[in-house]
């Protein structure tokens, strides 16, 4: 089984026949960031993850290390569900809903680990929708279209998610960011079941 989402959407890939220029026009993902995402190299949008799913026949659900569990409107600190570790790409992704059938919002907390991708070698990516984050720990580089901010502890910024966007982790300790999307990819995918 592989052991992280690169490893899994290549060997889905692979299953289907499909090279990474298909791949790219079925999803409008440019064939470097398919390629860069199968070897661990940067990070993924749900939105986008959302449209490789679909385009390799499974489930969104089927990239997430453990099943989402539904458990009420509240979630206690000790329920977050660990939704993604993604080691080659260093971020770890917790889920902060115990419920997300019929929601609109999709909160979590992303932990930047350091030693990631550097400024030079980050792909931007755009999606359905508007992103919403919050620096708890750590400084932030955000980038939103060709500006570069540098956001510390209390930052916050509320952008489209259609203007080309992406973040990395410039320093030596660990980045902690409160991160919401509108609309929430899981919503309709947990109201199929």
């Amino acid at each position: 089984m592989a052991n992280n989402l690169g490893q899994k959407i290549k060997r889905l890939r692979q299953e289907h026949n499909l090279t990474l220029k298909e791949l790219s026009g079925k999803t409008d993902l440019s064939i470097g960031f398919l390629s860069q995402l199968e070897r661990g190299l940067t990070t993924v949008a749900v939105d986008a993850l959302e449209r490789i799913a679909k385009a390799l026949g499974v489930d969104i659900t089927y990239f997430f290390a453990f099943p989402l569990k539904p458990h009420g409107e509240i979630t206690r600190s000790y329920e977050k569900q660990l939704i993604q570790y993604d080691q080659g790409s260093h971020f770890i992704n917790y889920l902060l809903s115990g419920n997300l059938e019929g929601k609109h919002l999709f909160p979590r907390i992303l932990e930047l680990l350091p030693g990631g991708k550097k400024r030079k070698d980050v792909s931007f990516y755009s999606h359905q929708g508007e992103e919403f984050i919050y620096v708890l720990e750590g400084i932030l580089t955000l980038i939103l279209r060709d500006g570069h901010h540098e956001l510390m502890p209390g930052d916050s910024a509320h952008f489209s998610s259609e203007i080309p966007h992406n973040w990395v982790n410039n320093t030596t300790r660990k980045v902690v960011l409160l991160v919401v999307n509108c609309p929430n990819p899981f919503e309709k995918t947990l109201e199929q079941k």
